[in-house]
């Protein structure tokens, strides 16, 4: 698959003259065309609802895109739940999957309206106390534990995972739930991070299914959802096959009618809570080569670092790097890209082959749309881009202004250095 970037160098060009490097900068065409595949691929369950996971891209500009279509929030925090609530999302367009969940978090979720959806069985006693009842409501996280795999490739380990109830543990839970006043149920799990699969929701969704037919008659709970998660993953690399929602959509339906049709559960409604799905393909990181460096290897330092997207620097991820206006060029230079952080796994790339980089081209980082921005720190006293939105219509639109020094410098108030600051620089 050819990586094409959503923006020209000469876009760059004129919005910089505006808003200058490093930023982020999304797909407004992208998003939309995106959202409207997947409610497509899963049309068939008159009940499916995508929960958007707002930690992978917490902005309201774009969340409020995917409002349009009908989508809820998924959060994981309280300021993820203040959020969603300034948006005016509340009640169940809310699920609210955490884990070692502080009560006050609980307690707000339950303000809000929002489906609680436990970690624990221990969680049970925790948020009755908390919050003084069990909503009618409720959702349990499973976690089977051991290996989880399509077609005899392991594709992650949910055994080492700190999250969910086991098989066991979900079944007491349910019992547990309904003894207490729950009447209506949910079954969550999320068992694999960034698949480039088209098999594993349809096998993921087999086990939930088969799953909630075994909690149905064991203990008599009314399922009303079964909620799939995320880990629908994009192509990072060109040679990477994309996924077809449409096609995954298809196979969690045949699950469906196999398994939970025959049981009498044909009413059940089917939830995701995709975030790097969502967002990821549609996000650029802009940068511009403001140094070259020839010492051991070849460098090409770039105005952004780590702070704007730290994947690369503690995962080793791949982002795929546009050198705008030299698409068809040759790629025949191998160099690591740079940041400026006192941290040598500051880099965006190694050894990676591109065209010839002169100072003060402008690259655009690929798929930085969900977990780019949102992971950001401030290490080095580095400061945070801002966030640009690519309109339908050929606009920019900024959507979360570049902090300043007055930002990073605001919780030291509280003391007399804070009047001495040069805070205009």
């Amino acid at each position: 698959m050819k990586k094409e970037a959503f923006v020209t160098k000469e876009q760059i060009e004129e919005i910089v003259k505006t808003y200058p490097t490093p930023f982020h900068i999304y797909d407004e065409k992208g998003i939309k065309e995106n959202v409207k595949a997947l409610k497509e691929a899963f049309a068939w369950n008159k009940g499916y609802k995508e929960f958007f996971a707002v930690k992978a891209t917490p902005n309201p500009y774009l969340i409020q895109i995917l409002r349009e279509y009908g989508c809820g929030c998924d959060c994981s925090s309280l300021t993820e739940l203040m959020l969603s609530k300034a948006m005016g999302v509340t009640g169940e367009d809310i699920m609210f999957s955490s884990n070692d969940t502080p009560a006050h978090e609980f307690a707000y979720a339950a303000k809000l309206g929002a489906i609680i959806n436990l970690d624990d069985i221990t969680h049970i006693d925790y948020l009755e106390k908390t919050i003084g009842y069990i909503p009618k409501t409720i959702s349990c996280r499973f976690n089977p534990g051991g290996y989880f795999s399509v077609a005899n490739s392991i594709m992650d380990n949910p055994g080492d995972a700190k999250y969910g109830f086991t098989a066991e543990q979900i079944m007491e839970g349910f019992r547990i739930l309904k003894s207490k006043g729950a009447e209506n149920f949910g079954i969550h799990a999320f068992l694999a991070s960034n698949t480039v699969s088209n098999e594993y929701y349809p096998e993921l969704a087999r086990q939930l299914f088969e799953l909630a037919v075994k909690l149905k008659n064991e203990t008599g709970a009314k399922i009303t959802f079964i909620n799939l998660s995320g880990g629908i993953g994009i192509p990072y690399k060109p040679e990477d096959v994309p996924n077809d929602i449409r096609i995954i959509g298809e196979g969690v339906r045949k699950a469906y009618e196999s398994i939970l049709v025959p049981a009498g559960m044909g009413d059940v409604a089917i939830y995701t809570e995709l975030g790097r799905y969502m967002m990821g393909p549609f996000g650029h990181l802009i940068t511009q080569a403001i140094h070259e460096k020839h010492t051991h290897k070849e460098y090409i330092g770039v105005d952004a670092c780590a702070v704007n997207l730290m994947r690369p620097a503690i995962y080793g991820a791949y982002h795929h790097i546009t050198v705008l206006g030299k698409e068809n060029e040759p790629c025949e230079y191998k160099y690591d890209v740079t940041g400026s952080l006192c941290e040598n796994n500051d880099k965006f790339a190694i050894d990676r082959m591109l065209p010839k980089v002169e100072i003060g081209d402008y690259l655009a980082i690929h798929d930085t749309g969900a977990h780019g921005f949102a992971m950001g720190y401030n290490y080095n006293g580095k400061l945070k881009s801002a966030e640009l939105l690519l309109k339908e219509d050929g606009s920019v639109q900024l959507i979360r202004r570049a902090e300043t020094s007055k930002d990073y410098f605001a919780t030291f108030d509280c003391l007399d250095i804070y009047k001495n600051l040069d805070l205009e620089v």
